[in-house]
C-alpha cells in the first residue's frame, strides 16, 4: 500500500525544521520532558515530522545518553511503519510515551543543531518530487524502518547511531519538505556507509 503524503500545509517554510525545533524547545521548558510532552506539543498527526525530529536529535549530543539510540530506533521504526500503512494518527505504546529526558539537555541539543538546521531550511524547496511521492516515498519510508535496526546492538559506538540518525533525518526531511535532493543525499549516505562497512569486513 502506498503511504499517504503529508497534507499540503506541511511543506511550506511556516513548517520548517526551525519551526519544529521551536516547538521542541517549548516542550523542553520543564526540568524533565517526556515523549508524551513532545507529542502534546506537536499533535498526534505529525508522523513524518516526528520521525524527522527523533532522527535529528540523534545527531546531537543526546545520542551519547545510554539507551537513547535504542529508544529512538524503536520509535522511528514504529512511526515509519505507521506512515507506510498510510496511518494519519501516530501511535506509540505507553512505555515509550513515558520515556523522559532532562529538559536542560534537550534545550542544549536543540541549540546545538539549530545552525545546521537553519542551513537546510534556507536551501530547501520542492524539487525532484518524483523521489518524495508514490513508490519512491514508500521505498524511503521502508529505509527509515531498516536503518535503525542496527542501532541497538551498536549502541556503545555513538557515532554509528549519529550517522544513522543523520541519514534518516535527510530522508525524512526530504519527505517533509518535498525536496527530493535531500532524499537523494540520504541515499548517498546509505551507499557510503554500506561501502565503509564492506571495506572493513574485506
Amino acid at each position: 500500500m502506498t503511504p499517504e503524503p503529508e497534507s499540503k500545509n506541511a511543506v511550506g517554510k511556516e513548517n520548517s525544521l526551525g519551526q519544529l525545533l521551536d516547538r521542541m524547545e517549548h516542550a523542553a521548558r520543564e526540568c524533565r520532558v517526556s515523549v508524551q510532552d513532545v507529542i502534546d506539543e506537536f499533535g498526534d498527526r505529525a508522523i513524518t515530522p516526528f520521525i524527522l525530529l527523533i532522527a535529528v536529535m540523534l545527531v546531537s549530543p543526546l545520542s551519547g545518553i545510554p539507551g537513547a539510540p535504542t529508544i529512538a530506533a524503536i520509535m522511528i521504526i514504529i512511526l515509519a511503519v505507521q506512515a507506510l500503512s498510510g496511518r494519519r494518527q501516530l501511535w506509540l505504546p505507553d512505555f515509550l510515551r513515558r520515556q523522559q529526558v532532562s529538559g536542560p539537555k534537550l534545550r542544549k541539543a536543540v541549540s546545538w543543531i539549530r545552525r545546521p538546521c537553519a542551513f537546510l531550511d534556507r536551501h530547501s524547496h520542492e524539487r525532484l518530487s518524483v523521489l518524495t511521492q508514490g513508490l519512491m516515498r514508500w521505498v524511503t519510508l521502508a529505509l527509515c524502518v531498516i536503518i535503525p535496526l542496527g542501532w541497538p546492538p551498536l549502541e556503545l559506538a555513538p557515532m554509528v547511531s549519529s550517522i544513522g540518525g543523520a541519514t534518516v533525518a535527510l530522508l525524512a526531511y526530504g519527505l517533509f519538505t518535498r525536496d527530493g535532493v535531500y532524499v537523494l543525499l540520504g541515499y548517498v549516505m546509505i551507499v557510503l556507509t554500506a561501502g565503509a562497512i564492506l571495506s572493513l569486513w574485506s
